[in-house]
């Protein structure tokens, strides 16, 4: 007995999928296709700085330049809570340079600024403190959930737009959206070593003014398929 009712229950569940495949096949409908993109620049840039112990006679520590480069950023309005971090969280230097008997310390630091006009002032205030082991890491757009959001509604209603724009030379009328794709590709959120611009450098780095850096925007962009029901 038992048997016979989950038989039964399956063959039900099975006719009224194929009769929902069936009615969905009946259903006159347009499919459309849009793809919206935009270009937005970065607002956070990641900078990776490595400060070294200076090989000379009147040998500068470690610990010597990095109160110096922290006692800049605050006076130039750097966060160094929220803003700056030790790359190698396990240990506080990250490389350990032989010579001799003399051991040469190394230790690497990730700072995050704003804009490219707060990079550029930082990057000649590195210079100005002779530490020039800097490098570009990455760059994000901190709002990209929100944005891609925003375009996957415009998408939506550029399809709509060119269903409209379809039917109504044939004197039909677009119904409700039976079937919605959303085929966007991932993209990662940072962009790795980016293109850029540099400005305004002067010749003498002591007269040095603060550069004027124009990065790559980067380019978002989502594409949706939309399946309308048609009617007379």
């Amino acid at each position: 007995m038992r048997k016979t009712i989950i038989f039964v229950a399956t063959a039900l569940i099975t006719m009224t999928t194929f009769a929902q495949s069936k009615n969905f096949l009946d259903t006159p409908y347009l499919e459309t296709s849009s793809q919206v993109d935009t270009l937005v620049t970065p607002d956070k840039i990641y900078l990776n700085i490595i400060i070294q112990e200076k090989d000379t006679k009147g040998r500068v520590s470690v610990e010597e330049q990095e109160n110096q480069m922290a006692q800049r950023f605050k006076a130039m309005g750097i966060d160094l809570d929220k803003q700056l971090v030790i790359k190698d969280m396990g240990s506080n230097f990250k490389k350990y340079f032989l010579r001799q008997k003399e051991v040469l310390k190394s230790k690497q630091y990730s700072l995050v600024v704003y804009s490219g006009k707060e990079l550029g002032e930082v990057m000649v205030a590195l210079e100005q403190l002779d530490i020039a082991n800097t490098n570009i890491e990455k760059t994000e757009y901190s709002k990209m959930e929100e944005l891609e959001l925003e375009l996957r509604t415009k998408a939506v209603k550029k399809a709509m737009q060119k269903a409209e724009a379809l039917t109504k030379p044939l004197g039909q009328k677009v119904g409700i959206a039976i079937h919605i794709a959303d085929n966007s590709q991932y993209y990662p959120r940072y962009n790795q070593a980016p293109m850029m611009e540099m400005k305004a450098v002067s010749s003498d780095m002591g007269q040095a003014q603060p550069l004027d850096i124009d990065f790559e925007k980067i380019r978002v962009e989502t594409t949706v398929n939309v399946k309308f029901a048609l009617s007379n």
